[in-house]
């Protein structure tokens, strides 16, 4: 990778800058110099993280696992705040997150508020409202889940009820100006895989609030599932391959890789025909010795189908049975993600366009940024 890091003398190429050494950034994490706090370890989605606004961009970035403690970018303090630099050199002054105002409330039932829900990014309100799965004994779990991590340190809860997710919604659209709901969930089963209990919180989130909401599951096994949680009130889904690579995925999910590639793109024309274009969306994690040509011809294929493809490096999490393995290295994200984003704008396909959840958001991958340079027509972004 060419090693180019912006400060504000570099105006004239912020854009391409900005997107190759977010794609860095993201790979190899953060020294923080204990100068931030609330960082989340364990449980699903962004956790080892921290929430920064970048460039008036918010971003998550890795800074509990071990990439981040040898880091070349690390935080330093100055009287006018804090400074990100990349092997000291000063790169930019950043904004971690603030503590969100709904994190000091508890439920009528006595439960602190983060412990249902937590923000994601700045404005996204997350919760995994069923906190433990059926695949999670040690010789079935996805090698790169954590969601027993948090139950198991306390730091949540077991199974959130709906009305304790609506309390919280209705704090934080009020106190902290949320913008989406974000609604997944650990395998309770293999018939509805959740998906009735999704339907259940959404109804009642839907109750207090019309911000829209994602909701995120396996592919149930009745189809019809999916209009359920529609007419409950979902906004978007997100059925999650992780991997378009069939040999990673009974690698790395031995006991989830018994749903078929074919079983998922049977699941997204299904689901797309009821969500529509552009608000289904999949998960694919890279750097786990993925099959380059099958990664792009999954996406491909997804994107044809309708569903938003949203790739994101490998985070080796603490507690995981990847805790230890290495990131994807920057030339091959880069790479990657300029790829994909060529195959969403063929297709019609953007994060803006999507109305809630991970495409949405957008602040665990950098593919929105390569998105831009595609539809900018940078001359840096040929296709490889």
């Amino acid at each position: 990778m060419n090693e180019k890091h912006w400060d504000r003398s570099d105006e004239d190429s912020i854009g391409q800058s900005y997107a190759s050494w977010l794609v860095d950034l993201q790979n190899k994490g953060l020294r923080s110099n204990g100068l931030i706090k609330d960082s989340r370890r364990g449980g699903a989605g962004p956790s080892d993280d921290r929430a920064f606004v970048l460039q008036d961009h918010s971003v998550m970035l890795p800074t509990l696992n071990g990439p981040a403690e040898s880091s070349p970018y690390s935080l330093v303090s100055t009287d006018s705040g804090l400074v990100l630099q990349y092997e000291g050199k000063k790169l930019m002054y950043v904004d971690p997150v603030a503590r969100p105002k709904f994190y000091d409330r508890s439920t009528t039932d006595g439960i602190p508020y983060n412990k249902i829900a937590v923000l994601h990014s700045s404005d996204v309100l997350a919760s995994t409202v069923i906190q433990s799965c059926i695949r999670w004994a040690p010789n079935q779990r996805c090698k790169f889940c954590a969601i027993g991590q948090s139950l198991e340190a306390g730091n949540t809860i077991a199974r959130k009820t709906p009305e304790q997710l609506a309390e919280v919604v209705q704090a934080a659209e009020a106190l902290d100006g949320i913008k989406q709901i974000t609604l997944t969930t650990g395998t309770p089963n293999e018939l509805d895989r959740g998906a009735l209990y999704l339907a259940e919180c959404v109804k009642a989130i839907r109750k207090v609030s019309r911000l829209p909401i994602q909701v995120q599951c396996e592919p149930p096994e009745d189809d019809g599932l999916y209009q359920v949680l529609k007419d409950a009130g979902a906004t978007t889904i997100g059925l999650h391959v992780e991997s378009f690579d069939e040999n990673v995925r009974r690698a790395m999910m031995p006991s989830k890789s018994s749903i078929t590639l074919e079983t998922y793109f049977a699941a997204f024309e299904k689901a797309v025909a009821v969500f529509g274009k552009n608000q289904v969306s999949t998960y694919v994690i890279l750097g786990m010795g993925e099959s380059l040509e099958k990664t792009l011809a999954g996406c491909a294929r997804a994107a044809q189908i309708g569903v938003y493809p949203f790739v994101v490096p490998l985070r080796p999490l603490g507690g995981t049975l990847l805790e230890n393995a290495a990131p994807p290295t920057s030339d091959y994200m880069e790479g990657v993600y300029r790829q994909v984003a060529a195959i969403l704008a063929s297709e019609g396909l953007s994060s803006a366009a999507s109305e809630a959840g991970c495409a949405k958001c957008g602040a665990c991958s950098a593919l929105s940024s390569f998105e831009k340079l595609e539809l900018s027509g940078s001359e840096s972004y040929e296709k490889l």
